[in-house]
């Protein structure tokens, strides 16, 4: 399969941004990772290692941050621990990350097979050189996702809790009434630059974050208006997700606009199955 592979870096306000970007047809996908004051944010995919081995040899890395365990995040944490490096992740996916990974072919193909690590619990709290920073939990995309709060710069690194304001698709397993809770949750915090894996660096960080919030609540309140009306959650989805992604094909359904609709009619199924 051949993809096109590019790679750039750039730094934002103290912050050297490394982004990667795998190209295939009409599918693109990328991924950053960032450092600042010693730290490493995310170490990017290993289909990329030969493009951020540049990078991370460039920039005096103390440790290793992972906002969660994702193969484009977590893909070069082998090649970084080799280098005597510590690596710091919530502990709910450490052991997972310590085998072999297990994931699509696809995701394989774009992202490549990410060597095992051993990563260490990561506490609420850590410093750097000359910062205190604070780790908020914010499942929903992943079950372990974090966020980083630099309280010394008023920036915040979002991993994958942005991405884009208008989420089309999901994975299966993602969650959308809990990633609407850890949006509410990272915005009761105070910063004001927002770095996001996907979508890089967002002046308007809370503003952007607010939108994508006001576009979830009014999308979870559509699909359950249309579902108390009787519809399925197949007829929900073609009503409100007319267009088809190239991903949903490739990823033979693992990235699909249906998973949005079922996570929200789940939730309000265990809701009123608690009631009862």
């Amino acid at each position: 399969m051949l993809f096109k592979k590019n790679f750039k870096s750039e730094l934002v306000n103290g912050v050297q941004m490394g982004n990667g970007t795998l190209s295939f047809q009409n599918i693109k996908l990328n991924v950053h990772c960032f450092f600042i004051d010693g730290v490493l944010i995310d170490t990017g995919a290993k289909s990329l290692e030969r493009y951020f081995k540049p990078f991370f040899q460039q920039i005096e890395i103390d440790k290793v941050v992972i906002t969660h365990f994702h193969e484009d995040h977590t893909g070069c944490a082998s090649y970084l621990q080799k280098l005597q490096l510590p690596i710091f992740m919530d502990d709910m996916m450490i052991e997972y990350c310590r085998k072999k990974a297990a994931y699509p072919i696809y995701r394989q193909l774009f992202w490549g097979r990410r060597g095992p690590f051993q990563a260490e619990p990561i506490s609420e709290t850590f410093y750097s050189r000359n910062g205190t920073w604070r780790v908020i939990k914010t499942p929903g995309h992943a079950i372990d996702h974090l966020a980083f709060l630099n309280h010394s710069t008023g920036q915040l690194f979002t991993g994958d809790l942005y991405c884009q304001e208008k989420t089309k698709v999901i994975l299966r397993e993602e969650d959308v009434p809990m990633i609407i809770e850890s949006i509410k949750k990272v915005i009761t915090y105070d910063f004001d630059e927002v770095f996001c894996s996907h979508a890089g660096y967002l002046n308007n960080g809370r503003s952007a974050l607010k939108q994508k919030l006001e576009y979830l609540l009014e999308l979870q309140g559509n699909i359950l208006k249309l579902y108390d009306e009787g519809k399925s959650p197949e007829e929900i989805n073609n009503l409100l997700f007319p267009k088809k992604y190239p991903i949903t094909h490739f990823s033979s359904g693992e990235w699909d606009s249906i998973h949005i609709i079922n996570s929200i009619i789940n939730q309000k199924l265990n809701l009123t199955s608690l009631k009862k």
